[in-house]
């Protein structure tokens, strides 16, 4: 069986050395390295190139969200697991918007936690109910007289949207659409517009509440 290969990455060595020890008992999980920091994380990565880096959200010298950023920019093939103590919206959201595949609590049980990753290794997204939840309120509250309402999306505006939650550039978008980048954006601008929201991850997190696009759009992932 090949194994998945488990990046960890926390700044407190318990909880570091205790996650990494819970992958002993897995036949098909490794952990392959480890990190107490932002900037060794991202280093490790590029070098041993694992299927799976778990992250807190604050390291020192880089942040969590920092280091997925990066990381997700050199080694699109490694999944990102934003494993944090807090859901805060703003966490979340930056989070999401650094490319994360998943994104869950540090009180998250174990069992669910190895599910989440090998669910993020097959190309599933993976995100804490709860934080996802406050975050969908907080966008979608007193915005109902801007939006000209989700109903108004046009079949290109919705292929543009579905691909975007994805994490997919507007270069990328442009390629797999066979339109122009400039057209991208246009119809990114139109989508915000329409919806009311102001940025990406606004949008997406919109459209999955009002049913627009499904998880399994979000969790689909452009061949590389």
């Amino acid at each position: 069986m090949e194994k998945i290969r488990v990046l960890v990455a926390d700044d407190h060595p318990l909880f570091r050395e205790g996650l990494s020890r819970l992958f002993q008992d897995e036949k098909d999980l490794e952990c392959v390295a480890t990190a107490e920091d932002g900037e060794e994380a991202v280093r490790l990565t590029q070098e041993l190139c694992p299927d799976v880096a778990i992250l807190d959200v604050n390291m020192p010298k880089l942040t969590g969200i920092d280091a997925a950023r990066q990381i997700k920019e050199t080694c699109p093939k490694t999944a990102v697991l934003m494993l944090s103590a807090y859901k805060y919206n703003h966490y979340v959201i930056t989070s999401i918007q650094a490319g994360v595949d998943g994104y869950l609590l540090k009180n998250t049980q174990r069992g669910e936690l190895i599910e989440a990753i090998r669910m993020i290794h097959s190309g599933k997204g993976v995100f804490n109910l709860e934080a996802i939840s406050k975050v969908l309120c907080k966008l979608t509250s007193g915005k109902d007289s801007a939006k000209s309402g989700p109903n108004e999306l046009r079949n290109r505006e919705l292929e543009v949207l579905k691909l975007a939650a994805r994490g997919m550039s507007n270069k990328q978008i442009s390629s797999e659409l066979s339109i122009t980048d400039n057209t991208v954006g246009t119809h990114l601008v139109s989508v915000f517009r329409k919806l009311g929201v102001e940025s990406r991850t606004e949008a997406a997190l919109y459209a999955l509440k009002e049913g627009l696009i499904s998880t399994d759009d979000i969790a689909s992932k452009k061949e590389t």
